[in-house]
């Protein structure tokens, strides 16, 4: 399997090193015609209205959006997250507005405040070490997207047919299970 990382901005070679750990291709992704050649796609963190802006100039808007309607599985983290909401919270503008999610940016303060906590994450683990920083968090889930996760009574990981978002950065850890159950719905979509 081949699993693309988005080469715009973020912790690509974080992803693309869990991706390897899980026993799969990694790819990062720099041109839109990459995308025909792969099984499943993570939007890493960053700065979202940055990420926004480069997936506009260099047509992922668009690609992406196709490569979801085929039943590609696409696994936003931090940023990532905010991607892919249909609603930003006291912001008009989305970017590919995917999953039937709202979003709360920068909801966990600022870079100094950062932080680490274990978190239960449905299908994923009961003790899972997420990383924290700058981070969103979802203050709604609409339609058939399903809470995973919750941190102090935020919603902090959810999943919705083929899209999985973290308001965490599971790749800055060495624990590839987020990235596992990733793969396992890839694998669920493929067939």
């Amino acid at each position: 399997m081949k699993i693309g990382v988005l080469g715009l901005q973020g912790a690509i070679a974080e992803h693309m090193r869990m991706i390897e750990m899980s026993g799969e291709e990694a790819v990062t992704v720099k041109k839109v015609e990459q995308l025909a050649e792969l099984d499943g796609m993570i939007i890493p963190g960053g700065e979202s209205t940055t990420i926004g802006k480069l997936i506009k100039k260099y047509g992922f808007d668009v690609a992406l959006k196709d490569f979801a309607t085929k039943g590609k599985p696409i696994f936003g983290t931090c940023a990532g997250l905010i991607i892919l909401a249909k609603e930003i919270n006291g912001i008009e503008e989305i970017h590919l507005g995917l999953m039937d999610i709202k979003v709360e940016r920068n909801a966990f303060g600022r870079q100094r405040e950062s932080f680490e906590t274990a978190l239960q994450i449905e299908g994923v683990a009961d003790d899972f070490q997420a990383v924290f920083i700058r981070a969103p968090y979802i203050m709604e889930v609409k339609g058939n997207a399903k809470i995973l996760s919750t941190f102090e009574g935020k919603i902090v990981a959810a999943r919705q047919d083929h899209f999985l978002v973290t308001a965490f950065h599971p790749e800055l850890t060495l624990d590839p299970r987020v990235h596992q159950y990733f793969i396992k719905m890839i694998k669920e979509y493929k067939d």
